[in-house]
């Protein structure tokens, strides 16, 4: 979520401070320009005032012209701003550097013109750092109510948009700090906000994962978050307690029911000896007993295993592997089932009490399911973070609607509905897996039969 809302809140404050940045920029450039510009009308100001008593027709001099041209010399020399003063007719009555002539058209020309109708050249164009353009003021020389001439000032940009460069530099320094503040304030904002967010999936995934005994610690950020985080914890306690009911309730009624079924099947035994020998209902019953004593033993397996916490440890996978195929083989061997394994030296994270009950399951299943003349292989291997064992049998095997809903209670194939079983065994030994962080899948084993694969972690981290 934090990545997904940092850059949400980086991209709106840049958007501020560029609304705020570029602004601020156009009125830099403007201010340095408006100065320039005032500059030069009080420079041609100065200069109507001494051309506006130098009298003599054109072509003539005087000593007020001479000095009307040096002072526009020194102006040049100093500045390098040309300048200078033209009559109506565009002849010129002083001028610096003696090459300064009026162009035809231009922004030269324009001016001028403006300057003859009385009033003083508008100003410029904004001249932008990237651009080489000159800056033209025109003002009036006005005798009598009359035009007389026009004083004309062409000068160079360079400085100044050095200026205005220098003054952009300042304001998108000051852009970058800002904006490096506001990032950390964001970094900071957005993990005070977050941090209950990231402890509650944390403990989420610890629930989901088997761990029921998590709960959200007590974190800072908004008190909505705090009191999310605390009704969180009052709804895992309540489904807690509902689970632990359950469980109670399941471990309860299978042990109570135990000893009237075992009183009610030893009367079945009695009633048995007055009955012919081979009498076919009173073997059916006492099979269905056994078979509800069965169901009912499972169902508290099956509620310790859900309550029982695992005692792991470093355990050799493929030690315990050997060690239950060695247990089974008998049992294979009776069917005319061959049981095979490849048990390297494998270590793992795991209850060796509990992987050994889920691993009899498991291999209970594929011998029983396998038929006579048949393997039933078993491979111990490891895989980076997890070790694996994987039972292959050559049963009928599953559809794939009947591999979703394998390892459910009580389900069992309508294809096996004759085969000895309650329907729990791969539950439990689902329930018991997942109590060490380990798991269990299905996937079919070609060319016909069922894969079983039982997943556990290699360190304690990983569980």
């Amino acid at each position: 979520m934090r990545t997904r809302l940092l850059p949400l809140l980086i991209v709106l404050m840049a958007a501020v401070l560029l609304a705020l940045g570029v602004p601020l920029a156009v009125s830099v450039a403007a201010a340095q320009q408006q100065k320039v510009v005032v500059d030069r009308i009080d420079d041609t100001a100065r200069f109507a005032a001494l051309a506006q008593y130098v009298t003599d027709p054109p072509g003539e001099t005087n000593e007020r012209k001479d000095t009307l041209a040096i002072e526009l010399g020194s102006y040049y020399e100093v500045y390098g701003i040309r300048a200078g003063v033209f009559y109506r007719n565009a002849t010129p009555m002083a001028k610096a550097p003696s090459a300064f002539v009026l162009p035809k058209e231009g922004e030269v020309r324009e001016a001028f013109d403006e300057a003859l109708l009385s009033r003083r050249s508008h100003d410029p164009k904004q001249v932008w750092p990237w651009q080489r353009n000159r800056l033209v003021v025109a003002s009036p020389v006005i005798r009598d109510g009359d035009v007389v001439a026009v004083v004309v000032t062409d000068s160079p940009t360079g400085q100044m948009r050095s200026r205005i460069l220098h003054g952009w530099l300042v304001v998108g320094a000051g852009e970058i700090a800002a904006m490096l503040l506001a990032v950390g304030a964001a970094l900071r904002l957005t993990g005070w906000v977050l941090k209950p967010v990231r402890v509650l999936d944390a403990t989420t995934h610890a629930i989901t994962s088997g761990a029921l005994k998590s709960r959200v610690a007590a974190a800072g950020g908004p008190p909505e978050l705090r009191r999310l985080a605390r009704s969180f914890n009052e709804m895992a306690d309540n489904v807690e307690d509902v689970l632990e009911q359950q469980r109670a309730f399941v471990a309860d009624a299978s042990h109570q029911l135990r000893n009237p079924l075992a009183a009610l099947l030893l009367r079945i035994e009695l009633l048995a000896f007055e009955l012919p020998e081979g009498n076919q209902e009173i073997a059916s019953v006492q099979a269905e007993g056994k078979r509800l004593a069965q169901v009912l033993d499972d169902l508290l397996d099956l509620a310790l295993a859900e309550h029982t916490e695992a005692d792991l440890g470093v355990t050799d996978i493929g030690a315990l592997t050997a060690e239950r195929i060695a247990a089974w083989t008998p049992t294979a061997e009776a069917k005319g089932v061959r049981l095979v394994g490849t048990c390297p030296a494998t270590t793992a994270w795991a209850d060796p009490v509990t992987l050994s009950s889920a691993l009899d399951a498991v291999i209970d299943n594929a011998v029983k399911f396998t038929p006579k003349g048949k393997t039933v292989e078993v491979t111990v291997a490891s895989d980076g973070d997890t070790s694996t064992v994987v039972v292959n049998d050559d049963g009928p095997g599953l559809t794939d609607e009947e591999l979703t809903r394998v390892g459910d209670r009580f389900w069992r194939s309508g294809r096996h509905q004759n085969i000895k079983g309650s329907g729990l065994g791969l539950s439990i030994s689902r329930a018991l897996l997942a109590a060490g962080g380990g798991s269990i899948t299905y996937d079919h084993h070609e060319p016909h039969g069922l894969t079983v694969t039982v997943r556990v972690p290699r360190s304690g981290s990983a569980a």
